[in-house]
């Protein structure tokens, strides 16, 4: 029997486990402790960061020199350069997370 939103109620066979942070059984067959690929988040960062970097630069200096009423706009370039500098921040956060997380897995492994 489920309530109205289809959870099943509480006890049963799953009474006694601890509960994921939905708060209730996992119901399929999702592995327990999934892991982003690392490596591919890497290679995307590292690269993806100095072009929104460079793009941030670009769109900057465009805008500068931009006239006001031109097209496109000096505040359509000013938009788009501070997208890419978000987009750049972004993935340099990222970066710094996986390669921290790289760094946390090397100390975890036992010696071969």
């Amino acid at each position: 029997m489920r309530d109205r939103f289809g959870h099943r109620p509480r006890g049963g066979p799953a009474e006694g486990r601890l509960l994921p942070l939905g708060g209730r059984p996992r119901s399929g067959t999702e592995p327990t402790s999934a892991r982003s690929p690392l490596g591919l988040r890497l290679l995307l960062s590292a690269v993806y960061a100095p072009l929104f970097l460079a793009g941030a630069a670009g769109f900057s200096v465009w805008a500068a020199y931009a006239e006001p009423d031109g097209d496109p706009s000096r505040r359509a370039l000013a938009t788009v350069a501070g997208i890419c500098a978000a987009l750049a921040l972004l993935a340099a956060l990222d970066l710094y997370v996986v390669l921290r997380r790289r760094e946390r897995e090397r100390d975890r492994r036992p010696p071969a």
